[in-house]
């Protein structure tokens, strides 16, 4: 028999449409589920990139060349300030995955669009604070110390900015297309990179600042 006369010959019935359908959103979900997984792995990447960083800083964090160290060039004041806004950043971005139901996605938007605007201050302090110790002659070619300090603390930050990027775009997402499985499973990467990232932050608070005034 002609193939191309076997859809007139024999019209799909509406349960082989529907066997059709459950199969591509079965295949579709297979290929999902590996989505999960992938950046798992890749946060494991990540973490060995700072744990690297940060046993690179704490081999080099006496060698100072006779500069200045941390405790004369940092205001703990102001690093702190600059954790608390991105902690507050994961608390805002926790509160939009809370909003996952159907009609939700115009409040979970807010929460995002907070979020953003606290990560991208917490960026502008951090570009404030380098300005401020290169204006101080204290930049990265002064020393061995503060060339491992801009390395790890500007790795930081070069990762929040992607972040804010994906925000974007994920915000963007949701206003055109809703709260559907793949916004929702891009979200949760993005959730687990931004919790990542505050993690991280904590770890170079503690190690790099407070160790300054211990």
């Amino acid at each position: 028999m002609n193939p191309t006369l076997s859809p007139i010959l024999h019209p799909p019935t509406p349960e082989t449409t529907r066997d059709a359908t459950h199969d591509a959103a079965h295949h579709h979900h297979e290929a999902g589920s590996h989505t999960p997984l992938g950046f798992w792995l890749y946060l494991m990447s990540d973490c060995l990139i700072f744990a690297v960083l940060f046993a690179t800083f704490g081999v080099l964090s006496g060698n100072t060349a006779g500069g200045p160290g941390g405790r004369q060039l940092f205001e703990l004041p102001f690093v702190f300030a600059e954790t608390m806004v991105l902690l507050l950043s994961s608390y805002t971005f926790g509160l939009a995955m809370l909003r996952q139901d159907a009609n939700a996605a115009p409040r979970m938007i807010r929460w995002l669009m907070v979020t953003f605007v606290l990560g991208a201050l917490f960026i502008a302090m951090e570009v404030y604070e380098f300005a401020h110790l290169l204006h101080e002659g204290a930049g990265p070619g002064v020393s061995a110390y503060l060339s491992a300090f801009f390395t790890l603390v500007g790795t930081h930050g070069l990762h929040v900015t992607s972040g804010l990027l994906w925000l974007a775009v994920m915000i963007h997402q949701i206003r055109h297309f809703g709260l559907d499985d793949i916004v929702r499973r891009r979200l949760a990467c993005l959730s687990l990179f931004w919790h990542f990232l505050d993690l991280v932050w904590i770890c170079v608070f503690t190690f790099v600042y407070l160790r300054e005034f211990a």
